[in-house]
């Protein structure tokens, strides 16, 4: 595996995709509705706060063109690809006709994200192209009504999921439509896109296809978890209210994410941007495996497990969630890196998920990084330098410590007042041995990790029980 060090430069570069153009912008505070108590809210987010991983599928018509139109390559991410080569409507729907993935297994699918160690799945239901995975009546543009494959992709992963006790959401782009005349986003073959808010026809494109498919999805389905909308252009006076009023209505306990404008259950970072330190709340980073959402051929930059072993905990260790992507082929296959190296994440979810699934934030911070004295960035702000050795997440009594990186002394203990009552390490058979706690004259206390645990295997678990159920400092 690559050295943490590595890993957090690149998690720090990101990727500007379909989600993180508005990363921050779309980001908003979590509040109740005046009618909704806090104690309700908190009810409908307690499994959301428990489950700490979970599946994106980034999935539709751009599959075909994965990444090149007409033999040019489109500069990006896969699922832009209408947007960035300026692709007429009329000609990139002609794609549906030949969207038939016979290969797709929503079994298979599901299982892996089971195997995986997720504990639920969201898919774009419907992104910016406006094409939509699931039969419609609000529009014929959907998998359905206008490909040869003419079967209802959410309808088969919701039951999928279901079947292993996953949860299933859906993303749905509500403002951009680059298939309709009054959604956002298309000003190649809709330039009046500036005029939409005068003329009526944005709101003509919510009411006519966004609120109806809205009101499809969370009645034809099942539960759905969470929906997950994105990128929140024009979405201003009431407009948000009457997204979340069919929410609340159709299936009061789906959860609102933090892209819709106005309102939300938890906040959504920008795109595979983790925080730099601890932060309050409830909140997600969306990421990708590689460097892009749909499916391109060309990208083949896939995280290794010990990435996004390190990226989990270190996210869980800030107090977020993580849901990670992947992009099917046209054919409808999850490509193998990914498969390989998400189950190879599962398989030390088995061993060490005490230390992820219902964790909280570190009682310390200081295993984070700091800002640099000197060193500015462009914006004139100190840079954070991180720091990648190790992270804790916490449970009552319980302190989780994932090494990544170990000193030939041993693993310095932070300081924390509280008495300790045992400390130990999972090893790679899942059993429970006991580590000695040495204390020296400065009260400091370190422990004996076997140094080949940490060097061999992505990262080490040690556990210290210590008196009471939070940390003292």
């Amino acid at each position: 595996m690559k050295t943490p060090a590595s890993l957090l430069r690149r998690s720090a570069l990101g990727a500007l995709g379909c989600l993180g153009i508005w990363s921050a912008l779309g980001a908003q505070t979590p509040a109740a509705t005046d009618t909704e108590s806090l104690a309700a809210k908190e009810a409908r987010l307690a499994w959301f706060k428990e489950a700490k991983f979970g599946l994106f599928i980034h999935w539709g018509l751009y599959a075909i063109p994965a990444g090149y139109w007409k033999g040019e390559r489109s500069p990006g991410i896969g699922e832009w690809i209408m947007n960035r080569m300026k692709i007429p409507a009329p000609e990139y729907a002609q794609l549906a006709t030949k969207f038939n993935p016979v290969k797709f297994d929503a079994e298979a699918w599901a299982q892996m994200a089971a195997d995986a160690g997720m504990k639920y799945v969201v898919i774009t239901s419907k992104h910016h192209d406006g094409f939509a995975l699931f039969k419609s009546a609000a529009s014929p543009f959907n998998v359905v009504d206008a490909t040869p494959f003419k079967r209802d992709v959410v309808k088969e992963l919701a039951a999928a999921c279901a079947k292993r006790g996953l949860r299933f959401g859906v993303y749905y782009s509500q403002s951009q439509d680059w298939h309709e005349r009054g959604g956002t986003g298309n000003n190649w073959d809709f330039p009046d896109n500036a005029t939409k808010d005068k003329d009526g026809s944005y709101d003509q494109y919510l009411r006519g296809k966004a609120e109806p498919q809205l009101r499809e999805l969370l009645t034809n389905y099942g539960p759905i978890c969470l929906i997950w909308f994105d990128t929140p252009q024009m979405m201003t006076g009431d407009r948000p209210k009457r997204l979340t009023d069919i929410v609340r209505t159709l299936q009061p306990n789906t959860l609102i994410d933090g892209r819709l404008g106005a309102v939300g259950d938890y906040q959504s970072t920008g795109d595979n941007a983790i925080p730099s330190t601890s932060m309050e709340g409830v909140w997600e980073v969306p990421a990708t495996l590689n460097r892009t959402w749909g499916y391109r051929t060309d990208d083949h930059d896939w995280k290794s497990p010990g990435e996004v072993v390190f990226k989990l905990v270190d996210i869980v260790s800030k107090g977020g969630n993580y849901l990670l992507n992947v992009g099917p082929t046209a054919e409808g296959v999850v490509p193998q890196p990914s498969q390989d190296n998400l189950r190879a994440v599962g398989e030390w979810l088995k061993l060490n998920g005490e230390a992820v699934y219902g964790a909280g934030r570190s009682p310390f911070g200081e295993e984070f990084g700091d800002y640099a004295a000197t060193l500015k960035g462009t914006d004139g702000k100190p840079v954070f330098l991180a720091r990648n050795d190790w992270r804790c997440t916490t449970k009552p009594g319980k302190l989780y410590f994932s090494i990544f990186k170990i000193g030939r002394d041993g693993f310095v203990l932070p300081a924390f007042k509280n008495a300790i009552k045992s400390v130990t390490q999972i090893d790679e058979m899942g059993r429970r041995q006991p580590l000695k706690v040495q204390t020296a004259a400065d009260g400091t206390r370190k422990i004996n990790v076997p140094r080949m645990a940490v060097i061999d295997t992505m990262g080490a678990l040690v556990i210290v029980e210590f008196e009471g159920e939070k940390v003292e400092r």
